[in-house]
C-alpha cells in the first residue's frame, strides 16, 4: 500500500527504516531530481557515518557562482529573481564542488552541466563514462534499492506524471528485475510547479511506495537563462538548417548553437525570402552544395517535421509554435507502414491527426517561458506530446524497430562538438587530459543511429576557433588526446564557414573538405601536416575562396540582418533585461579578454582610459558612483566592456 507523507523529515526517517544498509540511489537527470528530499537526506547523513549513501544520477544542475566581484554584482540580483531566494540547491553538489563529501557519501554521474565540476576531484573520479542508453543497466549493476522522482499530479486527477523525466525509471527497474535483484523502493516528490504531461509519462499513484506532498512555498524549477547567439553562431545554424528534409525527423541538443537552428529553420518556413537573402550573402553557391542537394532543401515546410529528442527544450516550443513541427506519428506499425506507402485512408489519416504526437522527448529543461508554455497548452497540444523512455528515444533497439524506422524517416541528428580532426573524430565530452567538461550522453547514440537508418544524417556542429584575447585557437585540429565520436562513424560537420559531407569519404577527401571550413588564420599548418603524414599529395594548395573564412568577414556579411531584425540577439526570448543584455556582452568580452595573463595585463591598462555613458548598466551593477579604488577601477573595466561590445 503506497504511504502518504508531507513531512520530509519524517520521510527520511521512514527510508532509513525501510533500507537499515547502505542507501543506494538512483536518482534522475536535470529538474527530475527531488532536490529537497535529496538535501534532507543528505543532511541527516552527512554527521552520521553508520549510515551509507550512494547516489547515481547525472546532470545535478547548480545555480551559477560568481568567480569575480563583476560577476557577484550581475548575477546577485538576476539569480534572485530568476531562481528564487529558496531555491534548494543540491548539497552534495556544493560539498563535490570543494571536495567535501564525506567518505560514507559517493555520487557517480554520467553526465555533468558543462564546465562545472572540471576542478572537483571528487566528481571527476566519480565519473562514469556511459551513453545514456546504459545508464539504466549501471544503476541495475550497482544494486539500486531506492529510487526518487520529482513528479506531477493531474490536475482534478489522482493520476502521477514523470513529466520532465520518463527517461531512465522504467528502464531501471526493467533492468534490476532483469538481473533478478529485489524492486527498488519507488519514492515521489510531488511538485506542484512541474508542468503535467500525460501520455506514457502518467501512472498511478500505487506505482510508487511512498508518495511526499510537502506544503509550500514551492521553490522555483530549476531554470537556465537564455544565452545570446554571436554571429558564429547564427552562421553554423544557418548551414544547418539547409540539411533538413521536409517531412523529416528533428533532434537537436541544447544552447546557443541550438538556438540559433531552430530560429534558421523558423526563418526558413515563416521568411523564406529573407532567409534565402541570409543564406545568398553567406554562400552564393550553399543551393548547389551536393550536401544540400541530396539531404537537405530550402523551401518552406508543407508536410512538417516529426521531433524525436532525448531533451525537449525551447527550440523546439518555437518550432511546435511556427508551426514547423508538426508531422505525426502513432505507435501502429501497419498504419505508418500505409502511410508510407501512400495507401493510408480517410480514417488512417482521422486517427492520426487525431492520436498522433508530434513531439517526443525523454526530458525537457528550458526556461521559465518554456515551463509556463507546457503548463499552459491547450488539450490538443499537449496530447500531441509525448514523454518516452530513453530506450525508445536513443535507439532504434529499445522497443518496436519496424515501428520507430517508419516514424523516423528522413532523420538529422544535430549536436554539438567542443572539436573536430581533419580526419572526422569529434571531441565533445571531455579534455586529452582525462578530465570530463560534461558527458557522452546521447551523441554516440544518436550519431550511430544515423548509420542506422537508410536516409538519416548525423550533423556535427562545432565554432572554428577559441579565443582568449590574445591568441585564437583553432577547433579543427589534426588529432586531439581524446576522442568522444570515432572517424569512423564521420558524417557531416557544420562550422561558421560551411558544410564538410564527410561520409564515405576517403582520408584525403575529408582533409580537403574539413580544411575548406577552417579558419583561414589555420589552414596553412593544417594542410602541411596532412601532407607530412601523407594525406594529401605534395603539391596541393588550397582553393582561393578558402582565405575569405575569417571572423571579420562573417560579421561584416551578417551585420545588415543583425541589424535589422532578422538575427536577433536572443532568438527564442530572454530572461535578462535590456539593461542585463548589453551587461552579458560587456562581461563576456571581459572575461574572455582576461582569460591569459599577457591579455588580462592589456585589457587593463586599456581600462584605465576608458568611460561609459551608460549609466543605467553601471547602476545595475551598482558602479554608478563607485566609492574605493576597487568599486572605480571596477567601473572602469565595465566602461571598457560596454565600449567593446555596444555595437
Amino acid at each position: 500500500m503506497t504511504v502518504h507523507l508531507t513531512d520530509l523529515n519524517a520521510a527520511v526517517d521512514l527510508l532509513l527504516k525501510r533500507i537499515p544498509g547502505t542507501l543506494r540511489i538512483g536518482a534522475p537527470l536535470g529538474i527530475g531530481k527531488p532536490h529537497r528530499l535529496l538535501n534532507a537526506l543528505y543532511e541527516r547523513i552527512e554527521s552520521d557515518p553508520s549510515h551509507r549513501m550512494e547516489i547515481y544520477t547525472a546532470l545535478s544542475l547548480d545555480p551559477p557562482t560568481a568567480g569575480s566581484d563583476l560577476e557577484r554584482r550581475f548575477l546577485a540580483p538576476f539569480a534572485q529573481l530568476h531562481f528564487g531566494d529558496d531555491f534548494p540547491a543540491l548539497r552534495y553538489v556544493q560539498a563535490m564542488k570543494r571536495d567535501a563529501l564525506p567518505a560514507h557519501i559517493v555520487v557517480e554521474e554520467f553526465y555533468m552541466q558543462s564546465g562545472a565540476l572540471l576542478k572537483s576531484t571528487q566528481a571527476q573520479r566519480g565519473y562514469t563514462s556511459l551513453n545514456y542508453t546504459q545508464a539504466a543497466a549501471g544503476v541495475a549493476q550497482r544494486g539500486a534499492n531506492l529510487i526518487l522522482q520529482k513528479v506531477a499530479r493531474e490536475p482534478g486527477g489522482t493520476r502521477l506524471s514523470l513529466s520532465c523525466n520518463n527517461d531512465t525509471t522504467h528502464d531501471t527497474i526493467d533492468a534490476i528485475r532483469a538481473l533478478g535483484l529485489p524492486r527498488p523502493l519507488l519514492v515521489a516528490e510531488i511538485d506542484p510547479e512541474l508542468p503535467w504531461i500525460g501520455g506514457t509519462a502518467a501512472v498511478e499513484e500505487t506505482f510508487f511506495d511512498i508518495v511526499i506532498a510537502p506544503p509550500g512555498p514551492y521553490p522555483k524549477l530549476f531554470a537556465l537563462p537564455r544565452q545570446p547567439v554571436s554571429d558564429a553562431d547564427y552562421a553554423i545554424g544557418l548551414y544547418a538548417s539547409t540539411l533538413v528534409r521536409d517531412g523529416g525527423t528533428l533532434q537537436i541538443g541544447i544552447g546557443a548553437l541550438a538556438d540559433a537552428l531552430s530560429h534558421a529553420l523558423v526563418l526558413r518556413h515563416t521568411d523564406n525570402e529573407k532567409y534565402r537573402e541570409v543564406l545568398q550573402a553567406l554562400d552564393p553557391e550553399l543551393a548547389h552544395h551536393p550536401a544540400v542537394i541530396a539531404s537537405g532543401g530550402m523551401d518552406p515546410f508543407t508536410a512538417g517535421l516529426y521531433g524525436c529528442s532525448e531533451m525537449l527544450n525551447e527550440g523546439f516550443k518555437h518550432l511546435v509554435q511556427a508551426g514547423v513541427i508538426r508531422r505525426k506519428v502513432v505507435d501502429d506499425e501497419a498504419l505508418m507502414q500505409r502511410i508510407a506507402q501512400g495507401t493510408a485512408n480517410l480514417g488512417d489519416h482521422a486517427r492520426l491527426d487525431r492520436d498522433g504526437e508530434y513531439l517526443h522527448g525523454a526530458f525537457y529543461l528550458g526556461s521559465p517561458a518554456f515551463y509556463d508554455w507546457l503548463r499552459n497548452l491547450p488539450g490538443d497540444q499537449r496530447r500531441a506530446i509525448g514523454m518516452r523512455r530513453i530506450s525508445e528515444i536513443n535507439q532504434l533497439y529499445g522497443g518496436n524497430e519496424p515501428l520507430e524506422r517508419l516514424q523516423r524517416v528522413g532523420s538529422r541528428f544535430f549536436n554539438t562538438c567542443m572539436m573536430a580532426t581533419a580526419l572526422g573524430d569529434a571531441v565533445s565530452d571531455g579534455l586529452e587530459d582525462g578530465r570530463i567538461v560534461s558527458g557522452v550522453g546521447g551523441q554516440y547514440n544518436f550519431v550511430a543511429m544515423a548509420h542506422a537508418l537508410d536516409d538519416a544524417r548525423s550533423v556535427l556542429m562545432f565554432r572554428s576557433h577559441r579565443d582568449d584575447g590574445v591568441k585564437a585557437e583553432s577547433s579543427l585540429r589534426w588529432n586531439y588526446g581524446h576522442t568522444t565520436i570515432p572517424r569512423h562513424l564521420r558524417d557531416i560537420y557544420v562550422n561558421e564557414y560551411g558544410i564538410a559531407d564527410l561520409l564515405n569519404q576517403t582520408d584525403e577527401d575529408c582533409v580537403i573538405a574539413m580544411t575548406a571550413i577552417t579558419d583561414a588564420r589555420f589552414q596553412g599548418e593544417l594542410i602541411d601536416i596532412a601532407k607530412q603524414s601523407k594525406k594529401l599529395r605534395m603539391d596541393f594548395s588550397g582553393e582561393p575562396e578558402w582565405s575569405r573564412n575569417t571572423p571579420l568577414r562573417l560579421r561584416e556579411t551578417l551585420a545588415p540582418f543583425r541589424k535589422d531584425g532578422t538575427l536577433p540577439d536572443y532568438p527564442l526570448g530572454s530572461d535578462f533585461t535590456e539593461v542585463e543584455q548589453r551587461l552579458v556582452k560587456a562581461l563576456g568580452w571581459l572575461k574572455a579578454n582576461t582569460a591569459t595573463t599577457t591579455s588580462k595585463i592589456g585589457t587593463v591598462l586599456r581600462a584605465l582610459a576608458a568611460s561609459s555613458d551608460d549609466r543605467e548598466a553601471l547602476a545595475r551593477m551598482e558602479l554608478e558612483s563607485p566609492q574605493t579604488i576597487a568599486e572605480r577601477f571596477g567601473a572602469k573595466l565595465v566602461a571598457l566592456g560596454l565600449k567593446q561590445t555596444c555595437s
